[in-house]
């Protein structure tokens, strides 16, 4: 038997220009970041987990830190990764988006009433989705 998890600690998505990621994090999704580098973002959820943009390419080495080595990973197209908001936050993230010209690509109105979710794009391609936190209760 596997010893217990405690949760998702980090999310990665890897982007080709990063000012540019950075200022769509910041500005749309009004995301903090923690540290900022040339190769890595890292923003601060309010679940204290973290997303972490790196530039694509830029994690291909092993890196080398005092407590020891990272092993190299890149990802490259599409990815998808949701963020979870408040079940009466949809329509006010709705006008949000279109109020920062980020086309909403999909919405869903989850069976069971499980809630919403709201899909857009970020500026690297990568499959956003904006999902009421009960979307997954069993």
């Amino acid at each position: 038997m596997a010893p217990p998890l405690s949760g998702l600690l980090e999310t990665c998505l890897y982007v080709e220009d990063m000012a540019r990621a950075r200022r769509f994090y910041r500005e749309v999704l009004g995301l903090d970041a923690l540290l900022e580098e040339e190769r890595i973002t890292v923003f601060r959820m309010p679940d204290d987990t973290v997303l972490i943009l790196f530039s694509r390419g830029s994690t291909l080495e092993p890196v080398q830190t005092p407590g020891g080595i990272i092993p190299p990973h890149d990802g490259s197209g599409p990815a998808h990764f949701a963020l979870a908001i408040p079940p009466d936050s949809i329509d006010a993230w709705r006008r949000h988006l279109r109020a920062c010209n980020v086309e909403i690509e999909s919405e869903i109105a989850w069976p069971k009433g499980r809630g919403h979710s709201l899909y857009f794009r970020d500026p690297d391609g990568h499959a956003a989705e904006l999902a009421s936190r009960n979307l997954w209760v069993r």
